[in-house]
């Protein structure tokens, strides 16, 4: 099975979603097809050996809509001034040169401005390909002006919101005068006498309806698309729009026939001022909107900022400044101090310290030296470095990121499924109901007119947008948001279903633990010092390639002790080792060591003790003298108890997970509070232990490295991965985590709580709004003597209603996590 996320274009609302699905699941080989309308995405799985992309497409086109795939998206076009043109045969010539290159798109050469305008596929063809041809025809190609990129998502998003926005100035600039002169016999109001519909009725009715002109031409698209959809038996919100403005002009035009015809009473009876006004206010709500969705993708846009644009990279001696599209793997790119790191790399040459806190959230600067690992993005603080690419594109760590963010936002959560049903049947039901309700008034002795305004207010009060927008919107900001925090969540299920989670499995080594021995304790014997104990220990160690050795190495560089030059350097094994130090003999070992060598342990030390905190303790003699014990251990993370604690307090259990003896994982678990121990479980016998806990009821969270871990977290039903910054795609896990800090379990956990709440707030108003907009409109409260709601009233409301829904949803935007 193949996956595919594609972008769709021409929804206006969760009933056209509705029809592409329908469309696209009838397409032989498609096994599972899924579309956000907030996010214009539709997601499609399907049998490459009975589907394509293509039919896919068609079928989308068939259901009305256009749709890009990722080649599209990669269009851009570039315009490069050219140096050395005399005719237009030079012009010629270049134009010749760059269209043989593959993926060209289209390319003009202007002689007089002396630029080449190239529209060409990114994922085909570079710019740096585009430039060496322009050189192979002879020319010289400078300094690129501008490149932009007209089919990305980004662009054409404000491209509609700033088409929206026009289109609502241009529709209001004629409907407040429509509104103005339509009312003004109403509200008393003074008309010019040449405009009077006591002294010029026809004047008077064709002003209004000259100005309604305009605002249908702006609202053209509600008339297109609603109509093909009613046709095609899959009406949309445009559809009942176009149909209740259409009824409400239709009529205008038969009342000035009958002015026309000195049917003089009719004057009162126009509804341009209703059709103009809702037409308007609708464009309003979509403007708002569209504004609304496009703050709740802020995330993504951050994200996409912290990459540099540019990279200067080493070309023999010259140093040239390129687009970071341009960088190629094995580059060596120069990175002065305070500059952003472009791409994944390793460090060549130079010394200095970066900032990953963006990445790892790790506020201190990590010092990087020849051989070091980087991450594009992050701040290059206080000195020169060579890096030499890596991984470059969509490879880098920001860059797959931004993918799990956007697959995320893309992604339908399972509580969005009534709203998506019960928005598949909503627009036919609602025509239903508009159409009765009409009829029952004008049978039941009401005028034709009264009909005509219930009809034309149920259509315009039921926009189904807010129900679809109430679960996708809350996804994209609470995405968005826990990204910004160092907390992927993957998708939208995953995201639901950390809420419902009543069990946290932690595995021990890496996760509670940091993953690596440290040096907890030195306690000396008799007679001597702390420091000079951990001098000659480390002396020794150095030689060592042991993990105990070395974090006994590194506990004596922490404490800036100078180290001496060991001789006669042995490992014995399973035993320690045997260095000399200054003519010194040096024993560095475990208590077997000891009493083989025949040295007496100090009896006053508790070494019970030091077991008892799983603390492995390292013996020290020299000259076959006792010198004291370096105890060393994998320590428990910082925040790793507190992340226990808040978990317990919440109302979730917690459990460790191990491949240690139960006497060590006891340990463990005693110092950080957690009283469901799992120890002596190996790798693969994990996901084994994670299903028995489902057995019984259990809704598990399994929080792991995503390696070793990998089948027990695709066995959970959510499973976290904590990264290193470069472990961003585990592919097991539903979560990554990009900080090495626990508690973003717990922030994780609470972020889907609040997100669930806003979904189900979002839900009721929507629901709530139409549950009982629709019988006012069908004139419910008129029945008992109650006000009919006005026509243009019920538009603003409709447009009020999707706009609150995502402004509650952007409340997920103040979501502070626990530090």
């Amino acid at each position: 099975m193949k996956k595919k996320v594609l972008s769709v274009t021409g929804m206006t609302c969760t009933s056209c979603a509705k029809a592409i699905e329908k469309s696209v699941s009838k397409v032989e080989g498609v096994a599972n097809v899924s579309v956000n309308f907030a996010t214009e995405k539709l997601i499609v799985e399907f049998d490459e050996s009975k589907a394509s992309i293509e039919k896919i497409r068609e079928a989308v086109k068939r259901a009305g809509y256009g749709v890009l795939d990722d080649r599209e998206e990669t269009i851009r076009e570039v315009t490069v001034p050219i140096s050395g043109m005399t005719c237009a045969s030079c012009a010629r010539a270049i134009e010749k040169s760059i269209s043989k290159l593959n993926g060209i798109k289209e390319v003009s050469v202007n002689l007089a401005s002396e630029k080449a305008r190239v529209v060409y596929d990114s994922s085909q063809v570079r710019l740096s390909e585009i430039k060496n041809a322009i050189i192979k025809a002879g020319y010289t190609p400078l300094e690129i002006e501008k490149t932009s990129y007209e089919d990305s998502h980004q662009e054409r998003k404000q491209k509609e919101i700033n088409s929206l926005f026009r289109r609502f100035v241009i529709a209001s600039v004629f409907a407040v005068p429509l509104l103005l002169i339509a009312m003004a016999h109403v509200v008393g109001l003074p008309l010019p006498e040449i405009i009077s519909p006591e002294k010029h009725p026809l004047n008077f009715a064709l002003v209004q309806a000259i100005l309604v002109i305009p605002i249908v031409i702006v609202g053209y698209k509600f008339y297109t698309v609603g109509f093909s959809r009613l046709l095609k038996l899959q009406p949309n919100m445009d559809s009942l729009i176009a149909t209740g403005t259409s009824a409400a002009i239709l009529y205008s035009i038969f009342a000035i026939y009958q002015i026309a015809m000195g049917n003089y009473q009719y004057v009162k009876e126009m509804y341009f001022e209703t059709a103009g006004v809702i037409i308007t206010l609708v464009l309003l709500g979509k403007y708002l909107e569209a504004f609304s969705k496009g703050k709740a993708s802020e995330a993504i846009k951050k994200l996409m900022g912290l990459a540099p644009k540019t990279a200067v990279v080493i070309q023999g001696d010259n140093e040239v400044v390129i687009p970071i599209e341009e960088v190629e793997t094995g580059d060596i790119i120069l990175v002065k101090p305070g500059e952003k790191i472009p791409v994944d790399g390793e460090v060549i040459e130079g010394r200095s310290f970066v900032d990953e806190s963006m990445i790892t959230g790790e506020s201190i600067p990590v010092e990087k030296t020849p051989g070091s690992k980087v991450i594009g993005a992050t701040i290059n603080k206080n000195g020169m470095l060579k890096v030499k690419a890596t991984n470059v594109g969509k490879d880098t760590v920001i860059a797959q990121i931004i993918k799990l963010v956007e697959d995320a936002q893309s992604s339908k959560a399972p509580i969005a499924r009534l709203a998506d049903v019960i928005s598949g049947y909503f627009v036919p039901v609602v025509i239903l109901i508009a159409v009765i309700s009409a009829l029952v008034w004008y049978f039941t002795g009401s005028s034709f007119i009264f009909a005509l305004r219930i009809f034309i207010t149920v259509l315009v009060i039921a926009c189904p947008c807010a129900l679809g927008l109430a679960t996708p919107t809350a996804i994209m900001v609470s995405t968005g948001k826990g990204a910004e925090h160092g907390i992927l969540i993957k998708s939208g299920g995953a995201l639901e279903t950390l809420h419902k989670i009543t069990m946290v499995v932690f595995d021990k080594t890496g996760t509670i633990t940091e993953g690596k021995p440290r040096v907890t304790d030195i306690i000396p014997a008799n007679g001597w010092k702390r420091e000079r104990l951990l001098q000659i220990a480390a002396s020794a160690e150095r030689l060592s390639e042991h993990p105990l050795g070395e974090a006994i190495v590194f506990a004596a560089k922490e404490n800036n002790l100078q180290l001496f030059e060991a001789s006669q350097f042995e490992a014995i094994s399973g035993y320690g080792i045997e260095a000399v130090i200054n003519g010194q003999k040096v024993l560095v070992g475990n208590k077997k060591l000891m009493k083989d060598k025949g040295i007496e342990i100090d009896s006053l030390l508790d070494i019970e003790k030091l077991s008892q905190q799983a603390k492995t303790p390292i013996f020290v003699a020299q000259n076959g003298e006792f010198a004291g014990i370096i105890a060393v251990s994998d320590v428990i993370k910082p925040n790793a108890k507190r992340a226990i604690e808040l978990l317990y307090s919440m109302g979730i259990e917690v459990a460790m997970i191990t491949g240690d003896n139960e006497k060590t994982a006891k340990a463990i678990a005693k110092q950080v509070g957690i009283d469901n121990i799992l120890a002596d479980v190996l790798p693969q016998d994990k996901a084994n232990e994670i299903k028995k806990l489902q057995r019984k009821g259990k809704k598990v969270a399994m929080v792991g490295d995503g390696i070793n871990d990998a089948p027990a977290l695709a066995q959970a039903d959510v499973g976290i991965s904590i990264a290193s910054g470069t472990d961003v795609a585990a592919e097991a896990a539903d979560v990554v985590l990009m900080k090495d800090d626990i508690l973003d379990v717990v922030n994780a956990i609470l972020l889907s709580k609040k997100t669930i709440q806003n979904i189900k707030q979002n839900l009721f108003w929507a629901f709530f709004y139409n549950i009982l907009g629709i019988p006012i409109a069908a004139g419910f409260l008129h029945v008992f003597g109650g006000p009919l709601l006005n026509p243009m009233i019920a538009a603003f409301a409709m447009a009020l209603s999707s706009v609150s829904v995502v402004s509650n949803a952007l409340r997920l935007k103040r979501f502070k996590p626990v530090k």
